[in-house]
């Protein structure tokens, strides 16, 4: 039987030990998503989709809106020694959480829709991976203000506690208040489910309030907003709907007309980034710390409506692979 000699046995130890993928044992990463919106769930997909191509276990928690339901399942993958996680909180505390304790325990942590605010954290973390939501916010005023001056508008967001409708908030409010030509009539909490957002539109109507534009924070809401205002007469007459995030559904009720403007932002692409960001950190390509990653976002137009690298799929597209090459090339010696 042959020997095998000591400078070959070091020579696969330096491959196992620094390579992209150990030989003798699957790399695992965990993934802790807030509850059981669509956009949570693409968010997961597209995180899923990414470690699929080289070959990475993942293991996904659900919080379902509950803080000691998310703590503990931020406990239970450090308590699984995984080698890597990705953090989606429903609220700040979470994110400041998932830090502390993935810190201490060594697992590098990717934190999404955090607006980097964890970033503050005393704990290092790799990267948090996120959206310009003030920048949206500004968007979304000038657009209402440029097509719509001197229309009232009611506003009917995700979780309030959720920090993208926070950063959302902060620019948008103020943004219509510096413009001048609209008025906010009153903002409610749509929770990011459907049947609330219909309840609290409903309200707004039989309430009295005087508005012409309504606000909806995502299309999961807006679409069943739409249904509700269509069977009342009330869609486009005089109630015109605006939302964001480019979902499949929403693109359909944009090319008939039954809401009037959105934004693109996938959170399939984002959880495709947050993998990458994690992946890269945890095989040597990327060393530093506090990252913060934003993704592109795009207003959704007649001319680009059909254009998959302006409206970017939610839902699995091998788009993701090429605009991320475009827009993060520092990732494309990982797939």
């Amino acid at each position: 039987m042959k020997k095998v000699r000591v400078p070959v046995i070091l020579a696969m130890l330096i491959m196992v030990f620094l390579g992209g993928t150990t030989l003798y044992a699957k790399l695992t990463y965990g993934y802790v998503t807030p509850g059981p919106d669509t956009w949570y769930r693409k968010d997961v997909e597209g995180f899923q989709y990414a470690a699929s191509l080289v070959g990475v276990e993942v293991v996904v928690l659900n919080s379902d809106y509950d803080t000691e339901k998310e703590i503990a399942n931020i406990n239970t993958l450090v308590n699984m020694g995984v080698d890597g996680m990705c953090v989606f909180s429903f609220n700040p505390n979470g994110a400041f959480i998932a830090a502390r304790e993935a810190g201490m325990a060594g697992i590098p942590l990717v934190v999404t829709d955090n607006v980097g605010q964890v970033l503050q954290s005393e704990h290092d973390i790799v990267a948090c991976i996120d959206f310009d939501w003030e920048g949206m916010g500004i968007n979304v005023a000038n657009y209402i203000a440029k097509n719509y001056p001197g229309e009232k508008i009611a506003c009917i967001m995700g979780l309030f506690e959720h920090v993208p409708v926070q950063m959302f908030r902060s620019t948008f409010e103020p943004e219509v208040k510096k413009l001048g030509v609209n008025t906010i009539v009153a903002i409610r909490d749509g929770k990011y489910t459907p049947t609330v957002a219909v309840d609290q539109a409903q309200d707004l109507i039989e309430s009295g309030y005087d508005f012409s534009i309504l606000f909806s924070f995502n299309e999961e809401m807006a679409a069943a907003i739409v249904r509700m205002l269509k069977t009342r007469g009330l869609l486009n007459n005089p109630i015109k709907v605006i939302t964001t995030n480019g979902a499949p559904y929403g693109i359909e009720l944009i090319k008939e007309g039954s809401i009037m403007y959105s934004i693109s932002t996938s959170p399939g692409w984002e959880g495709f980034v947050s993998f990458l960001a994690l992946h890269a950190y945890t095989q040597g390509l990327i060393k530093e710390h506090d990252q913060q990653i934003l993704l592109p976002n795009t207003p959704i137009t007649p001319e680009t409506i059909d254009d998959k690298t302006k409206v970017v799929p939610w839902d699995i597209d091998p788009v993701w692979i090429e605009l991320t090459r475009e827009y993060f090339p520092q990732y494309n010696s990982l797939y």
